[in-house]
């Protein structure tokens, strides 16, 4: 825990408002500092010291109070003036009171009052400044900080609600149906609904938290042999996985969206280029697949997920990520690239 420093500052102050008006008394007048009985110096300086923690206490409640606090505005010269009177008229009423009963002696009357509101206001008035500036840049640092935690909340509810995309619980409940009402015989039907259910069972179980490469490789190629089967065989299909993708941490189902897109577009010579490549501490994932002018016309052909991953990619690794699109007259391709922690 931290010494809360700020409670020593009304010491020193009074320290330095008394012991400059002993100066400015005694050395101006006998040559000698701290002239007189000691006993009342020590309850002046006891006296002076309990009124500014008595100051400090008012003054941080009023800025408190203020809102412009939150803007960063500085107190205007009305407000100096207003902290100058009352001061002032505290200050005299305080030694009009401690004359009276004892605990100061003003020993040349209405001079002593002169220097001592000649050396306090001046001086409180610079302490008001000071804790004006702490107070504005404490507030504004909270706020700032409470900014951030709403931010954090967004962006969180935001990555959730994208996560949640990927989280098809009842497609999966219904596969595992279907998959016992298929025919024994129906062997290709079946390992189709079983390579469904592997993918939606990463998918379900997996989102929240951060895989091995080698995981999202393994889903990325029972995603390509799903994709194979529904494709024409004419498809010219190459894949390179790098072996030294291994046990690397990422966040899984980043790559899922650009295959899908490839395998949605692909069209003309009817080829795919999926490569996987670990490169200086980054992973570098390129989707290559032929298009055709029908595709390259149609505005509506955007592709899918493209936007909802570029998001994702923002919220998860912020500026360590790429994501490069590019469109040729006969071919689209995508490359992200991901720094590793």
């Amino acid at each position: 825990m931290r010494f809360p420093y700020r409670w020593l500052y009304p010491f020193f102050l009074g320290l330095v408002i008394f012991n400059t008006l002993r100066a400015v008394t005694d050395l101006t007048k006998d040559g000698t500092f701290w002239i007189g009985s000691i006993r009342l110096h020590i309850i002046g300086q006891i006296a002076v010291i309990i009124m500014c923690y008595f100051f400090d206490r008012r003054m941080r409640k009023r800025l408190q109070r203020r809102k412009y606090i939150a803007e960063k505005k500085q107190s205007s010269p009305k407000e100096y003036g207003i902290i100058f009177l009352t001061s002032a008229i505290h200050i005299n009423i305080v030694l009009v009171i401690g004359q009276y009963i004892g605990i100061f002696h003003m020993g040349d009357g209405i001079i002593d009052y002169m220097l001592i509101n000649v050396v306090f206001l001046p001086l409180l008035l610079i302490y008001y400044a000071i804790i004006s500036t702490d107070v504005m840049n404490k507030n504004y640092n909270e706020q700032v900080l409470q900014l951030e935690k709403v931010k954090n909340q967004q962006l969180e509810t935001e990555l959730n609600f994208l996560k949640a995309q990927y989280h098809p619980h009842f497609l999966f409940n219904a596969l595992n149906t279907v998959y016992f009402q298929i025919d024994e015989e129906n062997k290709q039907a079946k390992y189709t609904v079983e390579l469904l259910s592997e993918l939606l069972r990463y998918q379900l179980y997996n989102v929240q938290q951060k895989v091995q490469v080698s995981e999202e490789i393994t889903y990325l190629n029972a995603y390509i042999e799903l994709q194979r089967i529904r494709m024409s065989e004419r498809l010219i299909l190459k894949t390179n996985f790098d072996t030294e993708l291994t046990e690397q941490k990422i966040h899984p189902l980043l790559f899922q969206p650009l295959l899908e897109n490839a395998f949605k577009y692909v069209d003309g010579e009817y080829w795919i280029n999926v490569n996987l490549k670990l490169e200086n501490n980054k992973i570098r994932f390129i989707v290559e697949n032929s298009i055709s002018t029908e595709i390259i016309n149609n505005p509506k052909n955007k592709g899918i997920g493209l936007e909802n991953l570029s998001r994702k990619l923002e919220l998860l690794y912020s500026d360590k990520q790429t994501l490069r699109i590019e469109q040729k007259e006969d071919s689209f391709s995508v490359e992200l690239i991901i720094e590793l922690d």
